[in-house]
């Protein structure tokens, strides 16, 4: 039986097969009243060597750079939302995992894949996560995942979930990352694959927005 890590810390929100992040208001980010930018849907379908196959979407989403809540000049925060959506095809099962990509003083517009500086950065209650960051560093912080039932669709719903980067002192932005896996025979309970059918993985990246 072949075995396939899945995320360390897993945090869903919500009823149905909809995990739901809420962020923490704006008004004490200073945010006021400006508007989010929207950012391009995306979609991307896997196939495996059997016909079997996993699509996911991207849309929605939006960003919106907001001072950082640490208000020391070396820090940079933006707010995101939008809905990240992923269908298996009959007999699959697997996992949809929201990530964001993250780079200080570094152009992450064609950045994909090989990022050797990964940490795991699950949100708080309040719905947003801290990362420190150097500047010229680049780290892949997770979200969270949800569980895809065999044959079936699971969404992660973003709204106003903050991103927020400690240490940087010159320019930031950031991605999304939205990552699935499945297959035939695979166990929702501790992601490994029973080798009934071939193993899927999609990578779908969002468009790069900048943090304040």
């Amino acid at each position: 039986m072949s075995k396939f890590s899945k995320l360390g810390l897993r945090r869903v929100i919500g009823a149905g097969a909809v995990a739901a992040v809420a962020a923490i208001g704006l008004a004490g980010m200073g945010a006021g009243d400006a508007a989010a930018v929207g950012l391009p849907n995306g979609y991307k379908k896997a196939v495996g060597v059997d016909g079997e196959s996993i699509q996911t979407w991207r849309k929605g989403e939006s960003a919106l750079p907001a001072p950082s809540v640490a208000n020391n000049g070396a820090g940079r925060a933006a707010v995101v939302s939008g809905t990240y959506t992923a269908k298996a095809s009959k007999g699959v099962s697997g996992n949809i995992a929201v990530k964001v990509l993250i780079g200080c003083q570094v152009d992450i517009t064609g950045l994909e894949g090989g990022i050797s500086g990964t940490i795991s950065a699950s949100p708080s209650l309040s719905g947003s996560l801290s990362v420190p960051l150097k500047p010229g560093e680049v780290v892949v912080a997770d979200v969270t995942d949800k569980d895809i039932k065999e044959g079936g669709a699971a969404s992660v719903q973003l709204d106003r979930f903050a991103v927020d980067v400690q240490q940087c002192g010159g320019y930031a932005s950031a991605r999304t990352i939205v990552t699935t896996v499945g297959a035939k025979g695979y166990s929702t309970d501790d992601g490994t694959v029973s080798g009934e059918g071939s193993y899927i993985q999609s990578t779908l990246y969002g468009k790069p927005f900048s943090l304040n």
